[in-house]
């Protein structure tokens, strides 16, 4: 199976939601940028896919900045580098050997993305999948947990289980 990246551009992203572009307004970028890294950390765990989130430094003084965020990679570009430019060269560099897709909905920037290989994903069509993703998972891992668990074996002991299983037998 061939690995799968998915790029995307963070402050893109987080103006064209309406939740996120609320949380910067109501509280603060960085809670914004929180949300997000949470939202897509959430995402690759259940596509199984390697996610880069980009965030512009172009304004900051200083040089590239690469984190780990639980099981993502955030990149902050260097001055001068906007994320576009960041991701373009990415796209660039591995869009030959892997499946990339770009999460942004600059025109341009899809664009010039197809150029270097790789497929791209709105602002918009990436929302809708997240919402169905997480739907998926309440729907097949947090309500089925709390359904099992108001059921009297949720919270026995497994041996007591066997026992009673044992004696309804007989």
């Amino acid at each position: 199976m061939t690995r799968e990246f998915l790029l995307v551009d963070g402050y893109n992203i987080i103006y064209a939601w309406d939740k996120l572009k609320r949380a910067v307004e109501e509280e603060s970028l960085e809670i914004a940028r929180k949300k997000l890294l949470d939202i897509m950390s959430n995402y690759q765990g259940y596509k199984k896919i390697e996610v880069i989130v980009v965030f512009d430094a172009h304004r900051v003084k200083g040089t590239r900045k690469i984190e780990k965020y639980n099981n993502i990679d955030v990149v902050f570009t260097k001055e001068v580098e906007t994320a576009d430019h960041y991701i373009e060269k990415v796209a660039h560099s591995i869009g030959r050997d892997y499946r990339v897709r770009v999460a942004t909905s600059d025109g341009l920037e899809q664009t010039i993305i197809l150029g270097k290989g790789a497929s791209r994903i709105s602002a918009r069509e990436l929302h809708n999948e997240v919402n169905m993703i997480e739907s998926d998972i309440r729907k097949n891992f947090i309500e089925k947990v709390q359904i099992d668990n108001n059921r009297l074996e949720g919270h026995l002991d497994p041996k007591v289980l066997e026992w009673m299983e044992k004696m309804r037998r007989e």
